[in-house]
C-alpha cells in the first residue's frame, strides 16, 4: 500500500465513514501532502533543515527545539507547543521516530477521541464529505485562512479521496515479496519456456514513457505484443513483475562463446526469441525525448532491483566494458543496454551513459569493489546539502564499512554534510549534521 491507502484504510478501521475519511484526508492532504515527515516550508530555510533532517535531528536528540520553534510538522501540521509536546512523547513511549506514518495517525485519533470528540462524531457518521472537510477544518486544524474558498478546495481534495476509495475500493494493487524487494505481480498470460542457461547478465533498456510499474506491465500483457520483459521499474520507484525469472523474456539479446568471444547471437538482424535465456531484462520507465532521463527514485529502485538479482542468482560483481557502438561482440561484462543487441531504435543513452556508475553502486551493495570506470567524487567544502533517494542506507560509526552500524536505514531526503573522509567501502564518506554517524556519498547527490 502507499501512504494515502494505509490513511484510508486506517481511518476506515477506526469508525469512520467513507465520507469521513475523505474529509480528514483532504484537510491532512492540504496541510502536508499526506507527509508525515513534513516540516512546514517557512521553517526549513530559518532551520536550516528539511524534511527528513530535521526529524532525524529531533529523533536523536541532537535538536532540542521541536517543543517550542513554532513550526508546523506532520500529517497535520501540529505547530501549538503544548501538541507537539504531546506528539512527540506519544512517539517515544510508542519507540517509534517523531516521523512514522502509524505513529502519527494513533495519535491524531487519541486527539480526535479525547479534546474533538464532536469531530469525531461528526467524522463517523455524516455522509457529506463537505461537512466532514469543514468541521475538520474549522474545529480541528483551524487554520489562519478558513475562507469560503479554503472551505471548497479542501472538499475538492476529500471528494478525490471518496471517488477514488469509497466507489471504486481500496485502489490498492496486491503485491508480493520477492527477496527483499516488495513488487507488484502483474505475470503476462504468455508464459515463455523455462530457461535452459543459468542467469549471468542483466539487461536494462528505457521504457519510454513516465508511468508507474503496474502500467507499464500492462503494456506487456497482450498476447500479440512481440517483446517482453521480467522487471518494469516505475518513475515513481515501484518495481514490476511481468516474467518470472525462472522464465526467459523475449528479444532481450542472447549471446554465445565463439573462440573465446562473446558474440550475440542473432536473427534476422535481431536477437532471437530462442536464445534469450540468461539475461534478466529490466525496462525503466523515461522520458520520451533524448536522452530518455529517468527519475531518481526510478535509478534508486534499478540499483536495489539490480542487486537482489545478483544476489539471488550468485553474480558477485557487475562487470561493465563496452563501446556506445558495439554490434559485433561484448567483451567481459554483463551488465548490457538492448540497443547493442538489437538492429533497431531503442532508447538507451540515459541509460548507457550511467552504466558505470550503476554497476559501482551495486557492487558497493554486494560487497564487491566497484568498476574502475566510476568516476572518483572530489573532496568538496563543507557543509553542504545532499539528497538521499536510497531507502537501505546504513549510517556507520565511522566512514568506513568495517564500522559499526548505528542505524540501518536513513530515510530519504535532503540532509547537510559536515565533514568528508576517505575510507573502506566507499569513493568519500560524509558526516551528517546530526552527528549520529558516517553514510557513504556514492548514494548522495549534492544539491
Amino acid at each position: 500500500m502507499n501512504t494515502e491507502e494505509k490513511i484510508w484504510s486506517y481511518l476506515k478501521a477506526q469508525g469512520l465513514t467513507d465520507a469521513g475519511a475523505a474529509g480528514l484526508m483532504g484537510n491532512l492532504y492540504a496541510e502536508s501532502g499526506l507527509r508525515p515527515d513534513n516540516l512546514q516550508n517557512s521553517y526549513e530555510g530559518k532551520l536550516g533543515m528539511a524534511d527528513a533532517e530535521y526529524t532525524e535531528m529531533v529523533d536523536h536528540g541532537t535538536y532540542g527545539n521541536f517543543i517550542h520553534d513554532k513550526a508546523g510538522y506532520g500529517l497535520c501540521q501540529w505547530t501549538y507547543w503544548s501538541r507537539k509536546a504531546a506528539l512527540l512523547a506519544y512517539a517515544k513511549a510508542a519507540g517509534k521516530s517523531i516521523g512514522d506514518l502509524e505513529m502519527q495517525l494513533g495519535f491524531l485519533m487519541q486527539e480526535l477521541s479525547t479534546g474533538y470528540k464532536a469531530v469525531l462524531n461528526v467524522l463517523k457518521t455524516t455522509s457529506s464529505v463537505q461537512a466532514a472537510s469543514d468541521a475538520v477544518l474549522l474545529q480541528f486544524e483551524r487554520p489562519a485562512d478558513q475562507s469560503a474558498a479554503a472551505k471548497t478546495r479542501r472538499t475538492g481534495y476529500g471528494q478525490k479521496y471518496f471517488d477514488k476509495y469509497a466507489k471504486k475500493g481500496s485502489g490498492s494493487t496486491v503485491g508480493f515479496t520477492n527477496s527483499s524487494l516488495a513488487t507488484v505481480r502483474m505475470i503476462s498470460p504468455n508464459r515463455t519456456p523455462n530457461r535452459n542457461h543459468a542467469i549471468d547478465t542483466i539487461t536494462i533498456h528505457c521504457f519510454v514513457g513516465q508511468v508507474t510499474a503496474k502500467r507499464g506491465c500492462e503494456v506487456f500483457q497482450p498476447s500479440s505484443k512481440e517483446a517482453s520483459c521480467n522487471y518494469v521499474v516505475g518513475y515513481d520507484g515501484s518495481i514490476g513483475l511481468c516474467v518470472e525469472e525462472k522464465d526467459r523474456s523475449w528479444c532481450t539479446g542472447g549471446y554465445k562463446t565463439v573462440n573465446g568471444v562473446k558474440t550475440p547471437i542473432r536473427v534476422n538482424g535481431i536477437s532471437g526469441k530462442s536464445n534469450d535465456y540468461q539475461a534478466v531484462t529490466i525496462e525503466v520507465a523515461s522520458d520520451a525525448t533524448h536522452p530518455y532521463a529517468i527519475t531518481e527514485k526510478a535509478m534508486a529502485a534499478l540499483i536495489e532491483l539490480c542487486a537482489d538479482i545478483c544476489q539471488r542468482n550468485g553474480i558477485k560483481k557487475l562487470l561493465w566494458k563496452g563501446d556506445k557502438n558495439l554490434v559485433g561482440r561484448v567483451d567481459q561484462q554483463n551488465l548490457t543496454v538492448h540497443r547493442w543487441f538489437a538492429n533497431k531504435a531503442c532508447p538507451g543513452d540515459y541509460i548507457y551513459e550511467r552504466l558505470p556508475d550503476i554497476a559501482a553502486k551495486v557492487n558497493a551493495k554486494l560487497g564487491a569493489s566497484g568498476t574502475s570506470q566510476a568516476p572518483a567524487a572530489p573532496v568538496s567544502k563543507v557543509p553542504y546539502k545532499v539528497r538521499i533517494t536510497a531507502t537501505d542506507l546504513r549510517i556507520r560509526q565511522s566512514p568506513s564499512t568495517d564500522s559499526a552500524i548505528v542505524q540501518k536505514a536513513i530515510a530519504p531526503g535532503v540532509y547537510t554534510i559536515v565533514s568528508e573522509a576517505t575510507g573502506k567501502g566507499a569513493t568519500l564518506w560524509g558526516k551528517l549534521k546530526s552527528g549520529l554517524g558516517w553514510v557513504s556519498l556514492d548514494y548522495c547527490k549534492k544539491i
